[in-house]
C-alpha cells in the first residue's frame, strides 16, 4: 500500500498533463480546473489503497475519468470557445482514424487529414458523443493500450476496442462530409473493408 505522505510527490509530475486531458474531457478552463481539483482531492484520500508499483498514471486518470463522466458530463454544459494550442499534442491528432498501420505507409485516413486544419480536427473530435470521444482521446491523444483504457473507464476490453472503432469511424465520415462540402474530395461514402473490425461480436456499447 501507498504512504499517503508520498502522494504529492508522485502524483504532482502528472498534473499538467491531467489537466491537458481535463480541458479535453471540458472543454471548458474552469470547468478544467475543478476537475483536476476533484481528482487530486479524491487521489489523496484514496492512495492508501493505491498499490505500490503499479500504473499511477493509469490509476490517476481512471479517477480523473470517472469523475468526468459522474459529475462534470451531467451538467450537460455548452463548450465554451477555448484555446487548446498550449496543451495538445496535434501530431498524434493526425494519426486517428484507426492507424495502426500508420508506419507502413500513408493510407487515405493520412491524406484525409492532410485536408483538415488542427481546429478543424480538434472540432470533429469534439462532436463525438462523450463515451466514443473519451475512448479515442485515451487511446490516440494520451497513448494507453486497450487493456489500460478497459481498466481506466471500467468496461470489457472488447467494448473499448468497439468504442474505438466506431468513434474512429464516426470522425473519418464528419471529417469526409466536411470535405467534401468544401470540394477538396470526391463525394464517395467512406468505406470499411471486409473484416475491418476488429470488434466483430464483442459488445458495442
Amino acid at each position: 500500500m501507498a504512504d499517503q505522505a508520498a502522494f504529492a510527490e508522485q502524483a504532482t509530475p502528472f498534473l499538467e498533463p491531467l489537466y491537458a486531458a481535463a480541458l479535453r474531457m471540458t472543454r471548458n478552463p474552469a470547468d478544467a480546473e475543478d476537475l483536476v481539483q476533484e481528482t487530486f482531492i479524491r487521489a489523496y484520500r484514496g492512495f492508501g489503497s493505491f498499490q505500490d508499483g503499479t500504473n499511477l498514471r493509469a490509476w490517476l486518470y481512471r479517477i480523473l475519468t470517472n469523475t468526468f463522466i459522474n459529475s462534470y458530463r451531467a451538467k450537460q454544459r455548452r463548450p465554451e470557445q477555448t484555446e487548446l494550442d498550449d496543451v495538445e499534442d496535434l501530431y498524434l491528432y493526425r494519426r486517428i482514424g484507426g492507424l495502426e498501420a500508420a508506419s507502413m505507409g500513408r493510407s487515405a485516413e493520412d491524406e484525409l487529414m492532410d485536408l483538415f486544419t488542427e481546429t478543424e480536427v480538434k472540432d470533429a473530435i469534439d462532436a463525438l458523443p462523450d463515451q466514443f470521444r473519451i475512448a479515442v482521446l485515451l487511446a490516440d491523444v494520451e497513448g494507453f493500450s486497450y487493456k489500460e483504457i478497459a481498466e481506466i473507464i471500467d468496461v470489457p476490453i472488447g467494448t473499448v476496442m468497439s468504442r474505438l472503432h466506431r468513434g474512429r469511424k464516426a470522425l473519418q465520415k464528419s471529417l469526409h462530409s466536411f470535405a467534401v462540402s468544401r470540394g477538396l474530395a470526391d463525394d464517395e461514402p467512406v468505406t470499411e473493408p471486409a473484416g475491418d473490425d476488429p470488434t466483430s461480436g464483442a459488445a458495442s456499447t
